[in-house]
Formats: C-alpha cells, structure tokens, sequence
C-alpha cells in the first residue's frame, strides 16, 4: 500500500505484448508534491508506464497504486484522481478554448456552480485569457500544450500524468509550460512526467532512466549524474555527424555523443583522448575547436550506464 507521501508506488510491474516485454518489472514510487521524470528514448517504455498508471491499461503481472488507490482493484477510483495529457491529447480542434475546457468540465463531472470559477484561474493560470473565444485548432503548438494542461487540470487531480508534454514545442513555450509545473507543485500536485529531453529531466526533482522497460537508475539528477565515473570531454566540430562516426571507429568502446556542432567523449583518461580526439580529427581534417573537461549531463550518464552493460542508445549519433 501507498504510504502518507506517496502518491504512487509500484511493484514489479510489468507489461508484455507478446514476446515483448514493454515495462519490466519497474518498482518505483513518487512522493506527494514533487515532480517526477521518467527519462528515455522512444519505445524505452515510458508511455507504456503511464498507460499502466492511469489505469488504461492493465499490468501482466505486478503491483502499483495511485493516490492511494490500486490500478486494477480500483481503477475508476483512480482515474477520478488523476489527470492525463497523453501525446495525442484530445483537444477538439473547431471548439474554442472555452469550449473545450467545457467538455472536459462536463467529462470529469465538475459542478456547474464552481466551474466558471476554476475556468477563469486557468486560463490565467497558464496565459490563455486573451484566446479564450480562439478556436483551438488556430492556436500554435505551445498554445495547444497549454490548454491541454488546462484542460487536464480543470477538476483539480491529485496527481498529474504528462507524457511528453513539451515534445516538438518551441523553447519560449517549453520555458512557460515548466513555469506552470513549478506554480502546481506549490498546491502539492505530484506530477509525474516522461521525456526524452534529457537537460529538461534536469529540471525534475527526481528522475528515472528507463530503456527497454527496465528502471537503469533513479534518484535526484545530482544523484544519477555521481553514477558515472567516466569524464567528459566536449568538442565543437563543423562536421558533426562525420567525426562522431570516425571518433566512434577509431576509440572502439568508449561512448560518442553528437549534440548539434558539440561531440561529446565519455572517458577514465582525459589527456590521453584529448591528444587521440586531435589527432583523428586533424588525420581527417575535420575543423574543431577547443578540446574541453565538462560537468556530465544525465545523457552521458545514461550513455555511460549503458555501454557498461555492453548496450548502446538508440538514436545516439542522431
């Protein structure tokens, strides 16, 4: 059972599809009031996870309760607590915004006499005041993201699921939307979130990395980056995509990243990799700059964890 403060536990839980096993045996929990990031790349097994947690779907085996409820015994009880915004939430794109807070006023039961009340705080609440009358499907991508919100929040849930909430938005409307998490964690909302942003992870109060749905670390983002202890080196070259390739090929095992014009080289000897990154990329004249130590950031540690398990990430040099 969910102690005082927690807001969700789970007990190896696990969902197979078939030969697939897409979350295995994840035991986690998540306290009442923080904001919690279940970080990976796609097909980890983070949508998955969410769908098990708000009761959508159904768990092959193991445990876990939300707000006290458990997610098959008391399944509708639990979606009575919660708020969901999947990837594809379902705003109804020729309904203004009004409108469409209406319908998930009138889906989620809340009473005519308090409802005008909390329309009015949420559209100031996230900004949306001014296109209220605006239909949604003339709103921008941010826009959308926020009345998603909005309308995930409109019966006041005690626990917020948000999956991908910021994926393909644009960086002032990411910025607005974290501001509106921080405001919620000050109403003791606990809100559980998935993302493949990995610097954004680092704006959680705890975080797991989750990949092929298996749990590899949890805990604060200092705590899972004191995981690794490979050094990082960072690099800016013109011709990112080739020299991660060519560093990929000639340091065998060791971890490359790309991340935009920056390569970052997972290492135990800095000045022996810097002298060998050099020299690879001079041998191929492959323009770069300044060869750096930097602070490890929670891809590298998830990059880390992985090739000391001999596995790789998908994506990586994408």
């Amino acid at each position: 059972m969910l102690s005082m403060t927690q807001s969700i536990r789970t007990v190896e839980l696990t969902k197979r599809f078939g030969a697939l096993n897409a979350v295995e045996k994840l035991t986690l929990s998540v306290h009442q009031g923080e904001i919690f990031g279940l970080v990976g790349p796609d097909g980890a097994g983070k949508t998955t996870t969410m769908r098990l947690l708000t009761a959508i779907l159904e768990p092959s085996s193991g445990e876990a309760w939300v707000a006290g409820h458990h997610i098959v015994r008391e399944a509708e009880a639990v979606k009575e607590k919660i708020g969901y915004m999947s990837q594809r939430f379902g705003l109804y794109q020729d309904l203004t915004v009004v409108e469409n807070m209406n319908f998930y006023a009138d889906l989620y039961g809340v009473k005519r006499r308090e409802r005008q009340a909390k329309i009015d705080r949420l559209l100031a609440f996230s900004n949306l005041t001014p296109f209220k009358k605006r239909l949604a499907g003339n709103l921008s991508g941010g826009m959308k993201q926020k009345l998603g919100l909005a309308c995930a929040l409109i019966h006041t849930p005690q626990v917020l699921f948000l999956d991908e909430p910021t994926n393909g938005v644009d960086p002032v409307s990411r910025r607005d939307f974290w501001r509106i998490l921080y405001q919620l964690l000050r109403e003791r909302v606990t809100i559980f979130l998935s993302t493949a942003y990995l610097d954004e992870a680092e704006r959680c109060n705890r975080v797991g990395l989750i990949h092929r749905g298996g749990l590899l670390a949890m805990g604060t983002p200092d705590e899972v980056k004191s995981l690794t202890a490979d050094r990082i080196l960072e690099v800016r070259v013109q011709e990112g995509r080739r020299a991660a390739r060519l560093l990929k090929e000639h340091l065998g095992q060791r971890a490359v990243g790309i991340f935009g014009d920056r390569i970052h080289v997972l290492t135990r000897s800095p000045e022996r990799s810097a002298r060998e990154l050099e020299e690879i990329l001079s041998k191929e004249r492959i323009p770069f700059g300044q060869i750096r130590l930097v602070e490890p950031s929670l891809e590298d540690v998830f990059v880390s964890v992985l090739a000391g398990q001999g596995k790789e990430v998908e994506g990586r040099d994408g």
